[in-house]
């Protein structure tokens, strides 16, 4: 499950779809907020994605510039990762421990450059909500998240698609959900790669697998098509752009984002069933 900031509300509406059509996996792996969202999947909790979002989206604890001066984090940690999940609309971990899909999540290692695969196996909810938080913790607008003494940030940076992850893992039947339409590759930004070095000189490596992104990103992309078009992966995205801002605080967006995936997934499944089952 890509990452994509609010347009992971995409991937929302297509994981549940799967899940009212009772389609399980062995595994599944989110980046960013392919974790934050894709996580609810293992949980089995079909809408809460859509639901806490369109309820605190034009919260300042949620996401905004105040929370990003007071804190340190455009999206607050606190809020995000305690006081909804644990308070205002609540994760079910017992369900998310107990189902025994493995659920990994994909993080960027600060001081390295690498990407760090992490399954969430362990009954641990602060240690949990952390490891989603340091994949979707994007450079500049996020604190460094240190878990197991490492420094962790956006899983994105260092793997967007982890497709060769899952291979190497044993995966061999993946369904990709991508959040940019077909045809779609990353562009070079030579003016943020000059920002990024300006303002992370702790962190060169990082700012260099930042650098690397659009070439890794558009590989992966290649890739993908290729194994596509061979019938070896099932790859779910737009039909066209998603009409929706990485912070989008408009509550009718995010639904027709959200159905969106839903309507596309509708249309597939049947495809998909026929792949999962051949």
């Amino acid at each position: 499950m890509e990452g994509g900031a609010m347009r992971g509300l995409f991937t929302a509406g297509i994981t549940d779809v799967l899940m009212e059509n009772h389609i399980i996996f062995d595994g599944a792996i989110g980046v960013s907020a392919g974790a934050a969202f894709g996580c609810n999947y293992k949980s089995k909790q079909i809408g809460r994605a859509l639901r806490y979002n369109k309820t605190y989206c034009t919260d300042k604890r949620y996401c905004s510039l105040h929370s990003l001066l007071t804190t340190g984090d455009l999206f607050g940690a606190d809020f995000c990762y305690r006081e909804i999940p644990e308070e205002l609309d609540l994760f079910d971990y017992e369900t998310f421990y107990e189902n025994p899909m493995d659920f990994f999540v994909v993080c960027t290692d600060m001081l390295t450059g690498d990407a760090v695969y992490k399954k969430l196996e362990k009954k641990d909810h602060d240690v949990l909500c952390e490891w989603i938080r340091a994949s979707a913790s994007l450079p500049l607008v996020s604190r460094p998240v240190e878990i197991d003494g490492l420094k962790l940030s956006d899983g994105g940076t260092a793997d967007s698609i982890p497709i060769r992850f899952f291979e190497r893992t044993g995966y061999d039947k993946n369904v990709i959900i991508l959040t940019r339409e077909k045809g779609y590759y990353k562009k070079e930004s030579k003016t943020s790669s000059i920002l990024m070095k300006m303002l992370l000189p702790k962190y060169p490596k990082l700012v260099q697998a930042i650098k690397n992104r659009t070439e890794m990103y558009n590989e992966t992309i290649r890739y993908i098509n290729q194994k596509e078009e061979k019938g070896e992966v099932f790859v779910f995205r737009p039909k066209e752009a998603l009409p929706i801002e990485r912070i989008e605080r408009n509550p009718e967006k995010l639904q027709e984002v959200y159905d969106l995936g839903r309507t596309l997934a509708a249309e597939q499944l049947d495809a998909l069933k026929v792949f999962l089952t051949n």
